[in-house]
């Protein structure tokens, strides 16, 4: 081809109303032209060998691998309809550079060798909105679809925001009724780490006494008789074991207000890697008020590799379910915190002996605000928002409750978090 048919292929392909994206082997993006720039608000320089579901995570879906594979393997020409998928890629603005609420979306993907035998994948566009638009009852079926998206689109703003203050909100007025536990908690050592201060401000005044009679002193037998007048043997002894009091009272203190700011990431919203019997630790130092009263917690830890969470939700799931399960001890009981390592999967576990659920009720402990607690003892929250964040994390809640006997509550979590996957109903299919 010479450079005249090149420079005219060139321009039909920069001006032609299809957006046309050439991709390597590897799915990295070698070229698009003005359409998809236009369409994509993106640059290409920007994007040029970067891999295509890096600059379009929404393509990164079963959906896609389906096509290539098809594409690869067996060098056919997959074509997608508007009508199977909203969108391939999310193209938010027409070719004028006008935002669209809804583009209809065909797709065609198709392996071709390059000059020097490479493999590459050519992947078109087209915006079929228009030719939808041609039908009339079409038309009207876009539009109400196109109102109902956005209508949906800000609902599912409103309902992610309502239940981020929810969650705040829950975590919050559970720290409000820890907050006399914890100062209670905080109290003890604090009071005699200040006792033990007095004590030793006497012993001090004592201590100094002695020494300052060192100077004045006729003799030796003159001191050792001040030295006995002033208990100078216990006070030494008594001294030793007085700081040894103190820095355990400070270190209490110290691993309560750790807990307490390891807890309180209320803002976090991103996985990471964690160790959760460090979580369950911090949880029980967090909630130990609301505990010692009430059970003897027994802890049955497994072997656990570090998990990808958010680990102040984890913190706060956990804080629900051991709560719950003081609140559901009459008298005296037993709580066991148990934990365990199954394949891809960890589980945390907390059982009481407290009064069960009745078996009609199971069925219900994860709606909003329906609790079984008397009026004021909880908001009938905290196992709803405790079943999100599980759900969120893609594991799950179990629950097993013999009335009379006591419950347990099992969580279990994936390892690793999957990639996002969309199934076959919300990918569409393709022919």
């Amino acid at each position: 081809m010479d450079s005249r048919q090149n420079d005219l292929a060139s321009a039909l392909v920069e001006h032609v109303e299809i957006g046309v994206i050439i991709l390597d082997s590897d799915l990295r993006i070698q070229y698009w032209n003005r359409f998809i720039s236009q369409c994509s608000g993106k640059s290409l320089q920007q994007a040029r060998q970067q891999p295509l579901t890096s600059v379009f995570p929404e393509a990164d879906t079963p959906h896609l691998s389906k096509m290539l594979a098809r594409a690869r393997d067996h060098g056919e020409h997959v074509n997608t309809q508007w009508r199977e998928n909203p969108y391939l890629i999310h193209l938010p603005f027409n070719a004028s550079g006008q935002a669209v609420p809804l583009m209809l979306q065909s797709t065609l993907l198709f392996p071709f060798h390059s000059l020097d035998e490479q493999l590459c994948f050519g992947l078109l566009l087209y915006d079929t909105t228009e030719l939808a638009r041609s039908n009339e009852q079409l038309d009207a079926a876009l539009n109400a679809l196109s109102g109902k998206q956005i209508e949906q689109d800000q609902l599912i703003k409103k309902l992610e925001k309502a239940n981020a203050q929810l969650l705040q909100s829950e975590k919050l007025a559970a720290i409000g009724q820890l907050a006399a536990g914890v100062a209670h908690e905080i109290n003890n050592p604090i009071g005699y780490v200040f006792s033990n201060l007095k004590t030793l401000a006497g012993y001090v005044h004592d201590l100094l006494r002695i020494i300052d009679a060192v100077d004045g002193a006729a003799d030796l037998d003159e001191l050792r008789q001040l030295k006995r007048s002033m208990e100078y043997d216990y006070i030494r002894s008594d001294v030793e074991a007085l700081i040894g009091e103190s820095e355990d009272g400070i270190e209490r203190v110290k691993k309560i207000i750790t807990s307490l700011k390891d807890f309180s990431h209320i803002e976090e919203d991103e996985f990471r890697q964690a160790d959760l019997h460090r979580g369950l630790d911090t949880t029980l130092n967090v909630v130990n008020n609301e505990l010692k009263y009430k059970a003897e917690v027994i802890k049955e830890y497994g072997e656990l590799p570090e998990v990808e969470c958010m680990p102040s939700q984890i913190n706060q799931v956990i804080m629900n379910l051991l709560i719950n399960a003081a609140h559901a001890i009459e008298q005296f009981g037993r709580i066991t915190l148990r934990s365990g390592h199954e394949g891809d999967w960890v589980w945390l576990e907390v059982e009481d002996t407290g009064q069960g659920i009745a078996p009609h009720l199971l069925n219900r402990i994860y709606e909003p605000f329906f609790t079984t607690k008397p009026v004021g003892k909880g908001t009938g929250l905290g196992l709803s928002l405790s079943y999100n964040i599980i759900r969120k994390h893609n594991g799950r809640i179990e629950v097993f409750s013999t009335p009379g006997e006591g419950t347990r509550f099992r969580v279990w979590l994936p390892v690793l978090q999957p990639a996002e996957q969309l199934t076959m109903e919300d990918t569409g299919h393709y022919e």
